[in-house]
């Protein structure tokens, strides 16, 4: 069983409104944002401490650029 917490989250208001347009866009709720926020930035660091490297790539203009990740 999922057991489940809730907690207060305090943001800016740069924060909540980047939030807000990206449930808006995605059509989810600022919660489920979160959550594939959390996995994504699990991923990402579990990636990159077996050594693996993040790109973005623009296959039209044939670049790519490593996102730096710290702490």
């Amino acid at each position: 069983m999922n057991d489940k917490r809730t907690m207060t989250l305090n943001l800016t208001a740069g924060e909540m409104d980047a939030l807000d347009g990206l449930a808006r866009r995605k059509d989810l709720t600022k919660t489920a944002v979160i959550r594939q926020a959390l996995r994504l930035l699990q991923t990402v660091d579990t990636r990159i401490a077996q050594g693996e490297k993040l790109f973005f790539e623009d296959e039209l203009q044939k670049k790519k650029a490593e996102l730096m990740v710290l702490g």
